[in-house]
């Protein structure tokens, strides 16, 4: 029985290992440019298949990553959410949805890598698609979205939709770049991620309350009888 715990504790050890390293190199280079064998290499792992043997294929890797954050991730938005039931401030519900996860990398020190990681991974085209299923259709992201939406102004479906994907893109870049930031000791000293958060909050609910700009309608294109210039008059035959 002790052989089998020890075991079992060196294998949950190498599974972290595995993952901190990964964070890193991707957020570094890139999923596309690190291989699960380079991964393997950089965690000190003798064995190059250790990320093969411990999760898989590089897109098991990849949603073992977002799941190592996301538990905590949501369970503080469960409890903000709780907090503000019944809530008809818009500022409360966006503070629902920015909050949690950013009070989450401010939990993890400098240096993190989980920010410019979750970039990179937005880039990616089939891992993106990950990333958007383990994390923007969790319960508490669906139920804090559905309560945003319901002090929403009403919009057209494409102008909804198109500032969904901004609100997404501003958090995950703005706190990519603070991580870097931080990393790189360029950061001013009055800057906190308590600031990054309401700054966020401030310009997502500009964002969904801003005016929508009328459609106009494209030019009529000329018919093929108008676009043609009308000929000259013919000048009349000089008698001799």
């Amino acid at each position: 029985m002790c052989a089998d715990h020890s075991k079992q504790v060196r294998s949950s050890e190498t599974r972290e290992l595995l993952l901190l390293t990964a964070e890193r190199l991707f957020a570094e280079y890139g999923v596309e440019a690190v291989s699960n064998r380079q991964v393997s290499e950089a965690a000190g792992q003798l064995n190059n298949s250790a990320v093969g043997y411990h999760f898989g294929s590089k897109e098991d890797l990849v949603v073992a990553m977002l799941r190592r954050h996301a538990e905590p991730i949501e369970q503080r938005r469960t409890e903000m959410l709780a907090e503000i039931a019944g809530s008809t401030e818009l500022r409360d519900w966006v503070a629902c949805l920015v909050r949690p996860p950013i009070e989450h990398l401010a939990s993890l020190g400098v240096p993190s890598w989980y920010a410019r990681c979750i970039a990179q991974v937005t880039t990616h085209p089939s891992f993106r698609k990950l990333l958007f299923d383990e994390t923007f259709t969790s319960r508490s992201m669906q139920q804090g979205h559905r309560g945003m939406f319901r002090l929403v102004p009403r919009l057209p479906e494409r102008v909804r939709q198109e500032r969904n994907d901004m609100g997404r893109l501003m958090v995950v870049h703005i706190c990519a770049e603070r991580e870097r930031a931080l990393h790189e000791g360029t950061v001013p000293r009055s800057s906190t991620w308590e600031l990054t958060a309401s700054g966020l909050v401030d310009a997502l609910v500009g964002l969904w309350l801003a005016p929508v700009t009328p459609r106009r309608p494209p030019p009529r294109a000329k018919s093929a009888h108008a676009a043609r210039p009308t000929p000259p008059p013919k000048r009349a035959k000089r008698s001799t």
